[in-house]
């Protein structure tokens, strides 16, 4: 018993040293805490992007008038001359669908704020037409029942834009924008009457319309300028990825002066008739919404 004691006394003292705990702290496997998770890398909305973009425009209340240009003209209508009266006001609607393509550059200069530059082309569908009825007067075949159409179509368009966006979070960007407008415009005008010969007199102008439709015809085409503004909300879905909602007014000034010349009358040596369409008082404006997606090419 003696010599069990002093064997359990002395691997007890042993288990105490230093030596055999550090013996122990090698040999036995110690646990390692989980991994802390390591969050994404903050999105950089610097560098070039390009991109597509398709959605709808539309503006209201275009207002064209119609003013004769020679003695003939103004008696068979205004003048109420056999049996004429003047041709009212015309109002319409534009609207359509469009699309196209962007490409800018984006500067982001602190956490929450950026700017940029943006400019975009679009086809557009954008068009309306609005028609006149009134009586062109006939000394030779008396009064009928005619209108003019007059339409306005743009045709394509493009910006150059600032923009200034904040971002509430990395991958949300919230923005202003505006800049310089252009456009292609198209506005024509057709008098369409009942088939029927034609009148002449009236200081020597003459008019026919031996067909009806297309009696008298007159178009312009221009490319106006103006000036946009608007805002949106561009979502990075990845890293050089995003999608984008946008708003944009669009006014590309005033309409033009469409001059609408009579086809000639067949067996007389007169001068065409002629009314003038007016567009000018209308500004050519319209709003739109589009959805679009860029690519960016970080810097």
């Amino acid at each position: 018993m003696k010599k069990l004691a002093t064997y359990v006394i002395a691997v007890a003292g042993l288990i105490g040293t230093p030596a055999f705990a550090a013996d122990m702290a090698v040999k036995m496997p110690v646990k390692a805490p989980p991994p802390l998770p390591v969050a994404p890398p903050a999105i950089s909305w610097t560098g070039f992007y390009i991109g597509g973009n398709a959605g709808y425009g539309w503006g209201d209340d275009r207002t064209v008038t119609f003013t004769p240009n020679d003695p003939l003209a103004a008696i068979d209508t205004c003048g109420g001359a056999n049996g004429g009266t003047c041709p009212p006001p015309t109002s319409f609607n534009i609207s359509g669908a469009l699309g196209g393509l962007q490409a800018g550059y984006n500067w982001q200069f602190n956490e929450n704020w950026l700017t940029g530059i943006e400019a975009d082309f679009d086809w557009s569908g954008i068009k309306g037409t609005g028609t006149s009825n009134f009586i062109l007067g006939n000394f030779i075949a008396g009064p009928k029942a005619s209108n003019f159409v007059a339409s306005q179509n743009l045709k394509w368009f493009g910006t150059i834009r600032g923009r200034l966006g904040f971002l509430p979070m990395n991958s949300l960007l919230v923005y202003g924008t505006g800049g310089f407008a252009y456009g292609r415009v198209d506005e024509n005008v057709v008098l369409n009457s009942q088939p029927g010969p034609g009148d002449f007199g009236g200081g020597g102008f003459g008019f026919n319309c031996a067909a009806g439709p297309n009696c008298f015809l007159g178009s312009s085409s221009r490319t106006a300028t103006g000036w946009t503004a608007g805002g949106g909300v561009e979502y990075a879905v990845w890293s050089n990825v995003s999608l984008k909602v946008e708003y944009l007014y669009v006014n590309l000034g005033g309409g033009d002066a469409v001059n609408v010349v009579a086809a000639s009358f067949p067996t007389q040596a007169s001068k065409p008739s002629s009314f003038t369409a007016n567009y000018s008082g209308t500004n050519l404006n319209f709003q739109m919404v589009r959805g679009g997606i860029n690519f960016r090419f970080s810097l």
